[in-house]
């Protein structure tokens, strides 16, 4: 996935009322930016970090800026979370995602379960399998963790897998690790037990679990390679 046009970079000055960033330009100028991102942020929001932002002026829109990346230990990693669909939508159509080719129609945001949407349904001759994608920032060592906070919508959606399974289709969990120093994939039982739990229980009832890094940068995202998930 390529960005519009290349990222600008500033530094952090803070993140407040969650979704807004103040953020120090070059120039010396402090900007407003939007923080799509509804998590905790761990270890991805200390001030001074440096940050890349997008810049997408409209009269619409209140905020021209959003915030995309941050580089945490040299590495930059995606902190958009209305971006890993499309990037996996397209490493699916690119086959660069091993286990989930053979699907050539891929749809997003598709209604299913209990006033549920699915990120990405994917359909063919191998049936139906329904994908859910979950953005990873957090590194704990060398491995990627999820959540890095409470998620009772994480929750239900790992249910609504679990249902799909029952029925006959493919149920997925798709940890995308938008960062490219983690080795590995695993849940953060000490943030959110009651996820880390269930996630084990409904991957032993057939959901598969499946996770992806990425490797960043000022002018795009890209599918690096598959992650052991360790539960």
């Amino acid at each position: 996935m390529r960005f519009d046009k290349p990222l600008v970079l500033g530094t952090l000055v803070k993140r407040y009322k969650r979704f807004l960033a103040d953020v120090r330009m070059a120039d010396g100028s402090l900007v407003i930016a939007h923080a799509p991102n509804s998590g905790s942020m761990r270890g991805c929001a200390e001030p001074g970090m440096r940050v890349a932002l997008s810049h997408r002026p409209s009269p619409t829109r209140k905020l021209h800026w959003t915030w995309e990346l941050v580089e945490v230990d040299d590495t930059w990693v995606c902190i958009n979370t209305s971006l890993p669909n499309h990037i996996v939508a397209e490493a699916i159509a690119n086959g660069r995602l091993g286990p989930l080719r053979g699907y050539p129609q891929v749809r997003p945001e598709v209604a299913y379960g209990t006033r549920s949407r699915i990120d990405l349904l994917l359909t063919g001759h191998r049936g139906r399998c329904w994908v859910e994608v979950k953005n990873c920032t957090m590194r704990v060592g060398r491995q990627a963790q999820f959540p890095d906070a409470v998620t009772t919508r994480g929750a239900k959606h790992l249910r609504e897998l679990a249902k799909v399974v029952r029925q006959g289709d493919r149920g997925v969990i798709l940890f995308l690790v938008n960062r490219a120093d983690c080795a590995s994939m695993a849940p953060a039982d000490d943030i959110d037990p009651g996820y880390a739990k269930l996630l084990r229980r409904v991957t032993e009832a057939g959901v598969e679990a499946l996770a992806y890094r990425t490797r960043c940068g000022l002018e795009g995202i890209e599918v690096e390679r598959k992650l052991p998930v360790r539960l």
